[in-house]
């Protein structure tokens, strides 16, 4: 049965269900501490004591002629998927359980500018619930160079071969997207990728032209449109962009490089009306120590507009907390404000 076809390029497949670890190139991974042996096996433990838990809501999906992967979120079978998978709401899928035993799901709602997608087991017996995994809300958790592992069904549910397991670190970090190590291969589509604590916090979308370039939509876009895609909604707004506006523009300190400095408050903007003021030092977002001004713009880009976050602030010799609400961004704004465009020929 064939892949589906997102896949910019498909990879060899792994023989067996043996472990693979990826390496990634010292430029685009933040300075970490020199690994041996003993911290390679305390990674190795980890995953495994995690591993026997969340590869019982590992499940293959069937849609079409393809085969990709899914992972169960909730007792009740909501799945999460890459909309390329799902394709459009309401559209039945078979689900292959991790026994080997057939059920159907139907497609919800999906985003399909940033890849994510939702899916919903049958239920006709209300009190039967499935394995379910965690999902890490806190997506400024997750940051480069952290180790993450992967799992899938690549080439589609194989009882002897079972399931594909992959170790590696967080490469990139974007608003709507992460980039690990951790080779993905045709039919691992949806298949999910957790942090070290068991935790989801991606999605697998695409392979790009390197080995070490896979994709994952990370949990930003879910989480920010939940309601609206468990309601079988086709999530676009965020073509002209993606994460909260906050008006303010940083830069490190010339007196202390390690400092993150406001440089300039926009007028009217969430900042200003927070009261954030020029040469305030950020230390701080949501209790989150900052590491510098690309680790603070990455927090804010993680969360939607309308989110609360906090941002611990010194201005002079005091310190203080500051609440601030995220807005859209200006373009976005004056693009939903506009009156939606009627089709050549339709009546008003």
């Amino acid at each position: 049965m064939s892949s589906f076809p997102n896949f910019a390029r498909l990879l060899p497949l792994v023989a067996g269900s043996l472990l693979t670890v990826g390496w990634p190139s010292i430029a685009e991974v933040a300075p970490a501490p020199a690994l041996d042996i003993p911290a390679l096996m305390q990674v190795q433990k980890t995953v495994q004591e995690h591993l026997g838990r969340v590869r019982q809501s590992l499940v293959v999906l069937r849609h079409g002629d393809g085969t990709a992967s899914g992972v169960i979120v909730s007792p009740d079978g909501l799945i999460l998927t890459a909309a390329h998978v799902t394709m459009k709401p309401g559209a039945r899928i078979t689900v292959v359980m991790p026994d080997g035993t057939l059920q159907k799901a139907t497609a919800l709602g999906l985003d399909d500018k940033t890849d994510a997608g939702l899916a919903q087991l049958d239920r006709r017996n209300k009190k039967r619930t499935w394995s379910f995994v965690e999902v890490e809300r806190d997506v400024g958790k997750v940051s480069v160079g952290s180790w993450c592992f992967a799992l899938g069904h690549p080439g589609g549910w194989d009882k002897e071969r079972g399931l594909v397991l992959r170790v590696g670190r967080v490469l990139k970090q974007k608003a709507n997207s992460l980039e690990t190590d951790c080779v993905l291969m045709g039919g691992d589509s949806g298949g999910p990728l957790f942090d070290l604590k068991g935790k989801l916090i991606g999605i697998h979308s695409q392979i790009l032209s390197e080995r070490n370039q896979n994709v994952h939509v990370s949990m930003a876009p879910f989480l920010r449109s939940w309601d609206r895609m468990k309601g079988s909604q086709v999530i676009q707004t965020w073509a002209t962009g993606s994460g909260g506006y906050l008006g303010v523009s940083v830069m490190r300190s010339a007196a202390d490089p390690a400092a993150i400095e406001v440089e300039e408050v926009i007028p009217e903007s969430p900042a200003a009306r927070a009261g954030l003021k020029m040469a305030d030092r950020l230390l701080e977002v949501n209790r989150e120590s900052l590491i510098d001004d690309s680790h603070f713009a990455a927090i804010v880009r993680q969360r939607a507009p309308g989110d609360l976050i906090t941002i611990k602030i010194r201005r002079g010799d005091l310190e203080r907390v500051l609440e601030v609400k995220l807005g859209q961004k200006p373009a976005e704004a004056e693009l939903e404000a506009q009156p939606p465009q009627k089709a050549p020929g339709s009546k008003p």
